[in-house]
């Protein structure tokens, strides 16, 4: 149901006055200050789409398919404020809905030499290995120079994102669009980052919030008596795990054939020894690892991107996700502990949170 008139008139002073915050607040950045000023500007315009949920829940003119994920987005809110005690705060509690299906291109990219990122700093977050574009154009762009520059490029579509709490994060019309399962997990993921981020510490952030939005997804459909969706939930969390072993395999692979030649000299063999190590990964990505697949189809193992950026990309969100499940099961499979154990172990090993985690599981 639209806001009544006043309350966009409020609504528009309130953006405005963030937006003009924001843009003092960025200037001293320069030139990171243009992309952060234009970031601060297209989600004051999410923002002032925001349509509360419960009353378009509760309004039979609203389509029954929204209605009926919309009803998911406000139960797996409600589960993960009360059941595991994630800061929800106002997060997907309002809808906007966008006028195209993608909402950001993320960016990432990485030496062809050397497994190791390109990475970009921001004020709160740190240093991160990935950018993501409200531009389109802007992101190709960039990819482009990436590319002609000699790195390994990804450029791939985001349906969420989260501003770590400070905004009220609204649901958007791209994340709707995903099934009902990856939604629960979806909402779940991204109050995690409300709960908790440790700066300069992408991967484990990523990591540990794919293991709370996929445990606590399961766990929100068995406590609504959806078994056979749980269940699903699970086997896509067992895949996940064995894409994230691959992926830590082949990390550290590349890293021996990296380590066999080095010297500024010996940069284009250092290459060519990387594409010997992906074209074995290929054959054993389709030979070995899509047959253990529950969930994801043989294409994928086929169809996969294997560059350095691709899978520094993918290692931000499944790096040692055992560990995680590790200090559930020490927790007694009780998440909200696990959660808890976890968070406390990261803050007493803020620089390498990683092994706060295996000092505790020893």
């Amino acid at each position: 149901m639209p806001a009544s008139t006043a309350n966009k008139k409020s609504l528009k002073k309130r953006l405005w006055g963030l937006a003009a915050l924001a843009l003092l607040a960025v200037a001293v950045f320069s030139p990171t200050g243009c992309y952060l000023s234009r970031g601060a500007w297209e989600e004051g315009k999410i923002l002032a789409r925001r349509q509360p949920i419960a009353e378009l829940v509760n309004d039979k003119r609203t389509d029954p398919v929204v209605r009926r994920k919309l009803a998911i987005v406000l139960a797996a809110r409600q589960y993960a404020k009360d059941s595991i005690h994630l800061k929800t705060k106002d997060s997907f509690t309002t809808y906007s809905k966008l006028d195209h299906d993608t909402l950001v291109l993320v960016l990432s990219a990485a030496y062809r030499d050397r497994l190791e990122a390109y990475t970009w700093w921001f004020p709160i977050v740190g240093s991160v290995p990935y950018k993501g574009f409200f531009d389109f154009n802007a992101a190709r762009e960039a990819a482009k120079s990436f590319k002609a520059d000699g790195y390994d490029v990804s450029l791939r579509p985001s349906a969420a994102f989260s501003t770590l709490g400070f905004f009220n994060d609204p649901l958007t019309s791209t994340t709707l669009a995903i099934d009902s399962l990856d939604l629960a997990n979806t909402v779940i993921h991204e109050t995690t980052h409300n709960t908790f981020y440790a700066p300069g510490q992408a991967a484990f952030n990523e990591s540990f919030a794919s293991f709370v939005g996929a445990r606590g997804a399961a766990a929100f459909f068995r406590s609504r008596g959806q078994m056979d969706a749980a269940a699903k939930v699970d086997a896509e969390w067992d895949d996940e795990k064995v894409l994230g072993e691959f992926w830590t395999r082949l990390a550290k692979s590349l890293d021996s054939a990296y380590a066999a030649h080095p010297g500024d000299s010996n940069r284009e063999v250092r290459i060519a020894a990387r594409d010997t190590v992906y074209l074995e990964a290929r054959r054993a990505l389709i030979s070995d690892i899509a047959p253990q697949l529950k969930t994801i189809g043989p294409f994928y193992a086929q169809r996969v991107p294997l560059d350095n950026a691709s899978l520094l990309a993918r290692r931000v969100y499944a790096k040692n996700l055992d560990l995680f499940d590790q200090v559930y099961v020490k927790e007694g499979r009780n998440l909200r502990y696990a959660i808890g154990r976890i968070i406390s172990l990261a803050k007493a090993n803020p620089k390498d949170p990683y092994q706060a985690l295996k000092d505790y599981l020893k």
